[in-house]
């Protein structure tokens, strides 16, 4: 009798042991959730951390830059492109205000503009546009082929017409996502968020980082 107590119990002990290690684990590999739990507001298939990936654009300086150079600091980014003609540029609007109410409270964030529509926005007419922006807006374009993979890699659709015409419409999702540097993307935002409120979310994933 004795003796199964003492097995019972060591047994019992290495369960708790085994559990203690699995929980362990399982907080690890959690990451960024856990860090992250108190600001998270959405959620997508497979995770947030299944959004996002490195990319090679051009910036709207004519500069190459790899997804690490050009998302180096805490970035909102968006695509979208610049000929849309209601959408896009009050998103864009909606983040450089959201940027700036962040400076305010001492926060550096990038708002980041990435086309779906390369063929017309060119390096020159992305710094046009992010100029007009403000903000310190950082426009990204390059060929078909990098804004492409990009895209992919945040699960962005977008469809640009086969079209002889100049001021065709590109259909795309209009989703802002948040990237910090080390983290990844870590949420996203809809269109009808407002500047406020999409600073307020940043301001708690910034501080929680």
């Amino acid at each position: 009798m004795a003796d199964r107590r003492m097995l019972a119990a060591l047994v019992s002990g290495a369960a708790i042991v085994g559990l203690s290690a699995g929980l362990f684990f399982w907080s690890q590999m959690r990451g960024d959730a856990d860090v992250f739990a108190a600001c998270a507001q959405g959620q997508v298939a497979g995770g947030m951390g299944a959004i996002g990936g490195d990319f090679t654009l051009v910036s709207d300086a004519g500069e190459t830059l790899s997804s690490a150079e050009a998302l180096a600091r805490p970035s909102l980014v968006y695509f979208g492109y610049t000929f849309c003609p209601d959408v896009c540029p009050l998103d864009t609007v909606r983040n450089a205000d959201a940027a700036d109410l962040l400076a305010e409270d001492g926060h550096d964030v990038q708002p980041v503009f990435v086309t779906v529509d390369p063929a017309r926005d060119t390096p020159e007419v992305m710094a046009e546009f992010t100029d007009a922006i403000g903000g310190d807006t950082l426009g990204l374009t390059g060929s078909a082929e990098q804004v492409k993979a990009a895209a992919d890699a945040y699960r962005v659709y977008f469809r640009v017409p086969d079209s002889d015409e100049e001021y065709y419409l590109v259909d795309h999702t209009t989703f802002t996502y948040l990237v910090l540097p080390g983290h990844g993307t870590v949420t996203y935002f809809r269109r009808e968020t407002p500047a406020e409120e999409m600073a307020e979310r940043v301001e708690c994933f910034l501080n929680a980082a």
